[in-house]
């Protein structure tokens, strides 16, 4: 019997194999983040990070991770995948609840600059992005049909590009994506056509059908649009059921969830139940931060982005991705007009100001705060908006939050947005503590007191 005194330096190996025979986007997703938890009874225990992981890896890895394990370890285990909250809270989590389990001349309608490279990942959008990986791997497989859902602005469009992207590049398959407007034009065509002509529309109809049913993955944007179109909602059932029950793979997008879609028929709504449906939410502070380095890292001209505008743009505009990268453009753009393209806080304030009309002439108040705060300790603007916990900065980033909330009523919830994606609860424990501390200490009052004159002023 073979013995491991080093399960870390074992698992390390075994991802070395296993990143040199995937691509790094399936890597990074599926095995990046895993240990080895346990070998024993010839059975390895990997923790993974999400659920997901648990389904993809046992579903469509195990026997690749069986193989390479044994080349790596000389043996042969079975494997068995968990999450860190079942080891500490001793619970299993059964998978089976989570959902239901080369390039070719067609034309697909697909954007190559959209694919899971450039999509940029963030707690609030890690599970969608996982989700889409799974079914680009195994389209008609893994969670059929898949329903994303969000906002506009969140990266939906792009996670569905992306999908269909990886699936052409990597198979023979056929891909069309498509807007729901684009689906009812195409029947309203037909169908004026079949009232006038019923015998010259035969060849429009097999057409119709040809280009959504003889296909292997349907990827349809904005499906709400389907509401106020009756017979178009009839002809997608039908398009969806034969897709489905012949496993072509079906991707669905919204603005909101099925249930709130109230306008569709029930079965249609029924149907987009029947996979899996994943939402997008807005994102954090850091990712908005990733987002802007990114933009600006890919932009063709060098420029030279300052923090402090970088902090400007990210702390205001907390709830659409394209109008963030929208907004990085325009202030680059302005500086190269108006400028010679040196970039500036106040240019960054000018270039901006219809964008953000409350904050023409300054960052807006949660800014302002930080400001006070961060100069008065001598500290910086990213130590009040990070995470560490030593005294020295936790101290202000508390009194700042109190500040926050209790000299300027601003909701809890834009006050964590605006501290780098903090809680709610974070937030209120933070103020709650300020408040017990500023009843036994006068001078601390004091000082708050003054920041607050300060950031008024």
């Amino acid at each position: 019997m073979v013995i491991y005194l080093d399960k870390t330096k074992l698992w390390n190996s075994f991802l070395e194999k296993v990143k040199g025979e995937l691509a790094s986007i399936s890597f990074d997703t599926w095995f990046a983040d895993t240990k080895l938890y346990d070998l024993s009874n010839d059975t390895a225990t990997i923790i993974v990070p999400m659920n997901i992981h648990k389904k993809n890896l046992k579903e469509n890895y195990n026997q690749f991770i069986q193989e390479k394990f044994s080349e790596v370890s000389g043996s042969n285990f079975k494997f068995e995948y968990i999450l860190e909250e079942e080891i500490n809270n001793n619970v299993k989590i059964d998978t089976d609840e989570i959902g239901v389990p080369s390039v070719s001349s067609f034309e697909s309608n697909l954007r190559s600059k959209y694919n899971f490279d450039t999509f940029i990942v963030g707690e609030s959008n890690k599970f969608a992005h996982a989700t889409a990986l799974a079914v680009a791997e195994n389209p008609g497989v893994m969670f059929n049909p898949l329903f994303i859902y969000s906002s506009s602005g969140l990266g939906k469009t792009h996670l569905m590009h992306a999908i269909g992207n990886y699936i052409v590049k990597n198979s023979k398959k056929k891909v069309l994506y498509v807007t729901c407007d684009k689906f009812v034009e195409d029947f309203t065509h037909i169908s004026r056509n079949n009232k006038k002509n019923k015998n010259d529309n035969f060849d429009k109809i097999e057409n119709f059908k040809n280009k959504y049913r003889n296909i292997d993955v349907l990827i349809i944007d904005d499906i709400q649009y389907l509401s106020n179109a009756i017979q178009t909602q009839q002809e997608f059932f039908n398009t969806f059921n034969e897709l489905y029950q012949n496993n072509k793979q079906i991707i669905i997008s919204s603005d909101r969830s099925p249930d709130d879609l109230k306008l569709l028929e029930e079965r249609l709504r029924t149907r987009f139940t029947w996979g899996l449906m994943t939402s997008i939410s807005p994102p954090d502070y850091e990712l908005r931060m990733n987002i802007i380095n990114n933009k600006i890292k890919g932009h063709i001209n060098n420029v030279d982005f300052p923090q402090e505008v970088k902090d400007y743009i990210a702390s205001n505009c907390t709830s659409d991705i394209r109008r963030l990268e929208g907004d990085i453009t325009r202030v680059i753009a302005y500086s190269t007009m108006m400028n010679a393209g040196i970039i500036t806080l106040d240019l960054a304030i000018e270039a901006l100001k219809d964008s953000y009309k409350s904050n023409i002439t300054s960052k807006n108040k949660v800014q302002q705060i930080m400001q006070v705060v961060s100069q008065h300790y001598n500290i910086s603007l990213d130590d009040i908006k990070g995470k560490k916990r030593v005294t020295s900065i936790a101290i202000p980033r508390q009194i700042a939050m109190y500040i926050c909330r209790n000299k300027f009523d601003i909701p809890f919830s834009k006050i964590g947005i605006e501290f780098g994606g903090k809680t709610h609860t974070t937030v209120m424990h933070s103020v709650n503590k300020i408040e017990k501390e500023i009843k036994k200490d006068k001078q601390l009052e004091d000082t708050i007191n003054k920041l607050t004159k300060e950031v008024n002023v």
